[in-house]
């Protein structure tokens, strides 16, 4: 059977009146479900066949308490269940009348479109033993935006409450259901029903018991999730102590190195019998050192410079045609006395892509550099850009040492660096691709490698196009 209300209605409005005592009280949705569940306890113990009207948020864990009652329940019983046709009948958490057991009847009514009781939620007992009625109304955001003491004020806001088994408020509550309901609807069972003033003091002091112990379960839950949260919290501090020190042995270690050359060539140069062609070796060993030492601690710098500021850096539409040339070129002449044939193929045609301020440059420059030092003499290097679906594809392609297959995890890690015999310099910071790869995630961009050792590699880089901020870095 379905009925329908033809008028609009305000449930939590008829409860309150413009002339009662009642007090309303902000509850969280766990509470309203601690108060809606104590109800049922109620019922089932004491084995009520009640009529209820209800309105409840989707979620099968709302629902599933309609079930619990009447499964235990061997009485028949009446289920009014309201909902806004193409709204919560269309819910996929929201039960249906195929759910329940065939012991009660089930009745769809269907409320307006437009209806107030759209952001009310309620629970209505009617029984000659007890009558009750749980009512929440979920206020406007721009009117009440209420959160308990200490809690997150981004968490949903609380509901506006009643709780109550006061007669004639239900009654009112009731009357105001029998006015709006359709005339071409089937008399509702309870038409002459006329709630009780007020439940016997044996029911009440039960159900102050289960809503009391529903209400520590809940309490029990929230403790619960707050301890395992506090828990990862404290397990994740200690995971990022545990790598801040083996950061910071890294950084000692790497500093510690070129020192430690630096301190080598000094004492060799202090030998008396030192020949010309060997204080030159050991002058350039020094001067090496020195390069590498302040590599390290200008990339440190860097790195260090982005990871604390990049989730607050803006994101900034760039064209490739104006950074990738103006970087090609200012490498030409180095590739040109290593006889590396360098060129680029970046058509002005391409979308602008987003990138954070000057994060561009500093990728194609990090990449562009590993290319040429790793290519040796007589090799070539090509940059090249084009669309890929959603992003510009930005190809750096060598035929240089390439890299070890069991290496390529590890080339994004801080501090790795090529170790061959097959190039002179092999010095570096090792925190380039580190820095190429916390860039482009900020900018919702990625880069894969692919290499050959003695053939050459391949880095592949996607840029979002800049049609519109993507969700996940806006």
């Amino acid at each position: 059977m379905n009925l329908s209300l033809t008028q609009d209605l305000s449930l939590y409005q008829l409860a309150v009146g413009e002339q009662t005592s009642i007090q309303p009280l902000f509850l969280s949705p766990a509470t309203l479900l601690s108060l809606v569940r104590a109800q049922i306890d109620l019922l089932i113990e004491q084995q009520i066949a009640a009529t209820l009207w209800v309105k409840l948020p989707p979620g099968k864990i709302w629902q599933a308490e309609l079930l619990r009652y009447q499964s235990s329940v061997g009485a028949s019983g009446i289920i009014y269940s309201c909902q806004i046709e193409g709204r919560e009948s269309n819910d996929k958490t929201t039960l249906t009348s195929d759910d329940y057991v065939p012991t009660c009847s089930y009745i769809s009514v269907q409320l307006l479109p437009n209806s107030q009781l759209r952001r009310e939620y309620f629970l209505m007992v009617l029984s000659p033993q007890f009558c009750s009625l749980v009512s929440a109304y979920r206020p406007l955001n721009r009117l009440i935006n209420k959160t308990l003491p200490g809690e997150n004020p981004h968490k949903t806001p609380l509901l506006l409450a009643l709780n109550t088994v006061e007669g004639r408020i239900i009654q009112r509550v009731l009357d105001g259901f029998k006015q709006a309901m359709s005339l071409q609807s089937s008399p509702i069972v309870f038409a002459d029903f006329i709630c009780p003033v007020a439940p016997t003091l044996t029911i009440m002091n039960q159900l102050l018991v289960k809503q009391l112990q529903r209400q520590d379960e809940i309490n029990r839950q929230i403790t619960a999730g707050r301890i395992t949260k506090l828990q990862q919290q404290n397990q994740n501090l200690h995971q990022k102590e545990r790598l801040k020190g083996e950061y910071l042995g890294n950084v000692c270690q790497e500093l510690r190195t070129p020192l430690t050359h630096m301190k080598t060539a000094l004492s060799l140069l202090n030998s008396p019998n030192l020949k010309p062609p060997q204080r030159q070796r050991y002058l350039q060993m020094l001067n090496n050192q020195c390069d590498r030492q302040n590599s390290l601690i200008t990339g440190l710098l860097d790195l260090l410079n982005i990871e604390r500021n990049l989730e607050a850096t803006k994101l900034e539409s760039v064209r490739l045609c104006d950074i990738v040339p103006g970087v090609v070129s200012t490498y030409q002449p180095v590739a040109q006395e290593k006889g590396i044939m360098l060129a680029y193929t970046i058509p002005n045609e391409l979308p602008d892509v987003w990138c954070v301020s000057g994060g561009l440059r500093q990728i194609v420059i990090n990449i562009l550099h590993n290319s040429i030092k790793f290519t040796p003499n007589g090799g070539q290097v090509w940059v090249q850009a084009s669309v890929q679906g959603n992003y510009v594809q930005l190809e750096f392609r060598d035929t240089g040492i390439g890299i070890a297959e069991s290496d390529l995890p590890k080339i994004f890690e801080r501090f790795y660096r090529v170790r061959t015999g097959l190039i002179e310099d092999a010095s570096g910071a090792g925190l380039g691709l580190t820095i190429v790869e916390q860039l482009l995630k900020r900018c919702g961009g990625s880069i894969s490698v692919k290499s050959k050792l003695c053939e050459g590699s391949t880095f592949t880089v996607h840029l979002a196009i800049a049609c519109e901020m993507p969700d996940a870095i806006a």
